[in-house]
């Protein structure tokens, strides 16, 4: 037998040089008792839900040698109903996640040559979808509470001319909330595609107080939304955005053909169908997450307030090593946003217990140390 070549290396191909040393994004996805770190509705569709998307899928499979439907104009209509704001399918567009809904479009307003401005700290992901669409990428700071005004904003656009402006509200990973009111002032001031990310506008306190009302007046603003966390949908892989005919147009130039699979458009629209089953918890998750934020500050801890269904506390010289004994525990959270604070989602009861036993025994270790540095575990 001829001995096969040594197999070839990431590092021996043509790699484009801005990926070199790049590392592949992800969340850890560890099988613990309590799965904390992104932002999921920990909630299962009941029994009739599923039975009706095993119905779809048994349905779409006597079709599955033709391709789907190019335009998922039958989806699209289904996120209109479910939005309102007088929205129809040609202000509907849909990709396999809000990820390549961004990347959508910054394949159609961004690229070579244009810029992308954000406000930091926020999503990780953004820079990623600005670099792989060869977009420069620029950002400007929140204020000490991690919120911004519209002279925040407007000041930002006029140092660095992005030709897109991306806000998130809530925004991740600290939950805060930026007023429409500011959104509209930013809208008022420029002709730049401002994106609005409302990938968790469900678990706000006022739910209705959306972007997507300043729509019919402005139409270069974009609202983009996700099914992955409210809807408990992130196994379906569908987020979409609001927005103009003309935005909706572009992102059908730059898509790639038969993008959605059939799969995920009919399953897609069995749980917009659903939509009152599959959002019966969010109430109960923002009720989860308003608790543990006074919790977490009884504990002496700094919160920053969030209307998400998440939260940073903190603060930790060491949020590494706090991380890793909560893991230790059972329990993951996620170890992002700014130095010394780690990110918790709202879980079931049974999963914020099992958090705030293994934080309480994490903090009791730490605050034991402090007192006496001798004292150690294995002491």
């Amino acid at each position: 037998m001829t001995d096969l070549p040594p197999p070839v290396r990431l590092a021996d191909l043509p790699l484009r040089d801005e990926l070199v040393g790049e590392q592949p994004y992800g969340a850890p996805q560890l099988d613990v008792a309590a799965r904390l770190n992104v932002n999921e509705n920990p909630y299962p569709p009941d029994d009739q839900v599923i039975a009706d998307l095993a119905r779809a899928v048994t349905q779409l499979a006597r079709g599955m040698n033709r391709y789907p439907d190019r335009e998922a104009l039958g989806l699209r209509t289904a996120l209109a109903k479910y939005l309102g704001y007088g929205l129809s399918a040609d202000n509907i567009w849909a990709a396999n996640g809000s990820n390549e809904v961004m990347v959508h479009l910054l394949q159609a307003f961004g690229g070579p040559g244009r810029t992308l401005l954000s406000f930091t700290p926020t999503y990780s992901m953004y820079p990623e979808y600005a670099r792989n669409t060869h977009t420069r990428y620029v950002t400007t700071k929140r204020d000490a509470a991690f919120r911004l005004d519209s002279a925040t904003i407007l000041a930002a656009i006029d140092e660095h001319d992005p030709d897109v402006v991306l806000i998130t509200t809530p925004n991740n990973p600290t939950g805060t909330v930026t007023p429409v009111s500011v959104i509209e002032e930013v809208c008022e001031a420029t002709r730049r595609i401002v994106v609005v990310d409302e990938a968790y506008q469900e678990f706000t306190e006022f739910p209705q107080d959306s972007s997507m009302a300043l729509l019919p007046r402005f139409g270069h603003l974009v609202v983009t939304r996700t099914m992955s966390k409210a809807f408990a949908f992130a196994g379906g892989r569908l987020g979409y955005l609001a927005a103009g005919p003309g935005v909706v147009d572009a992102c059908r130039i730059v898509r790639l053909p038969y993008h959605l699979s059939a799969q995920t458009q009919a399953l897609a629209e069995v749980a917009l169908r659903h939509a009152g089953s599959m959002l019966a918890r969010v109430d109960q998750l923002r009720d989860e997450i308003v608790d543990l934020q006074a919790w977490l500050r009884h504990a002496g801890l700094d919160v920053v307030p969030s209307e998400a269904n998440f939260c940073l506390f903190g603060r930790f010289a060491d949020r590494h090593a706090v991380w890793q004994a909560l893991l230790d525990r059972g329990v993951l959270v996620r170890e992002t946003g700014p130095q010394g604070y780690l990110r918790v989602s709202a879980g079931t009861p049974a999963e914020m217990q099992l958090f705030r036993t293994a934080l309480g025994e994490v903090l009791h270790d730490e605050l034991a140390e402090r007192l006496d540095p001798t004292t150690s575990k294995e002491s």
